[in-house]
């Protein structure tokens, strides 16, 4: 008992050291929240307070700096990188995505290639400009940084006074008939399944979505297979022990089961065990999602400057 008694006071003991260290710890500062930018609603962005991005976080220079900093880049860098900087006439590259933009703060990182130049593969090499004063650069810098800071949310163009118009057909349509020649028309053909989709899509934007996305043609056997606009679906075949092959539209798949839809339109389902039963998926947008990772913004205007011909 008397042990007890030593243990149960040496623990109070103890806890009232931690809550006197406590009590006497200073009050934990929280950073003040920054404000949005002038003209940007409150919320205007994703995130908290719509100050979710890096690039809305950043402290802004004072209101002369970005409008000398917007002189400049219209004097130097538009034709290249366009009025709302996703890119202009030349092919430079959307500075609103530059992984180089978004980690610099005030400048450190942009002022090096301005004066450098910097060449990207696939796109037109930036030429250097060893005749910007330091300061000058660092002004551009930090024009882009309150451009950016006004994002709405991915895929937005900056807030403006008047809607930016945005004209994307900037590439070479015979580099895009090349590529679509030697990459494309395996599956698709300009005679068939892609016949008139420029009249489709009206809207080169529309048109480049789609046949990014793969959903402006029939699919596989696009050379007069498929409805204009139709969808093909992916399917699959599933081969049992037994060697009986069943092959439908594919409606589910995980580690333990494949459902099915055959033609006779009654639901399947095989249990999986590992690769029991053989299961191969045919997916139409297969090669679209291969591509996805191996086009350069090249390739796609040029292929876009092509197709806006097909009518």
């Amino acid at each position: 008992m008397r042990n007890l008694v030593l243990a149960a006071a040496a623990a109070l003991f103890v806890s009232s050291i931690y809550s006197g260290v406590g009590a006497q710890q200073p009050p934990v500062q929280q950073p003040p929240v920054q404000q949005p930018p002038a003209g940007q609603p409150p919320g205007g962005g994703r995130g908290r307070g719509g100050q979710g991005f890096p690039a809305q976080q950043r402290p802004l220079a004072s209101p002369e700096v970005i409008e000398r900093g917007g002189t400049l880049y219209g004097i130097n860098c538009r034709l290249c990188h366009g009025a709302d900087l996703r890119g202009g006439d030349l092919g430079g590259v959307n500075l609103l995505r530059s992984t180089l933009v978004l980690g610099d703060q005030h400048g450190e990182l942009i002022l090096p290639v301005v004066h450098g130049g910097r060449t990207n593969p696939g796109m037109p090499p930036m030429p250097p400009f060893p005749q910007l004063p330091d300061d000058d650069v660092k002004a551009i810098a930090e024009y882009i940084h309150s451009v950016a800071a006004t994002m709405r949310g991915q895929g937005n163009p900056p807030p403006g006074a008047e809607p930016v118009g945005l004209n994307i057909v900037v590439g070479d349509p015979a580099a895009g008939k090349a590529y679509f020649e030697a990459r494309c028309a395996s599956c698709h053909s300009t005679s068939g399944d892609l016949a008139g989709i420029a009249s489709r899509y009206p809207e080169p934007v529309q048109l480049q979505n789609a046949w990014v996305a793969g959903s402006g043609g029939g699919g596989r056997g696009g050379r007069g297979g498929g409805g204009r606009g139709s969808r093909a679906q992916t399917t699959v075949t599933v081969t049992t022990p037994q060697g009986q092959r069943v092959e439908g539209r594919l409606d589910r798949i995980d580690d333990f089961i494949v459902v099915l839809t055959p033609a006779d339109g009654v639901p399947r389902s095989f249990r999986r065990a590992g690769d029991v039963p053989r299961v191969e998926i045919h997916d139409p947008l297969e090669g679209h999602k291969k591509l996805l990772s191996a086009y350069t913004d090249k390739d796609i205007h040029d292929v876009t400057a092509y197709l806006v011909t097909v009518k």
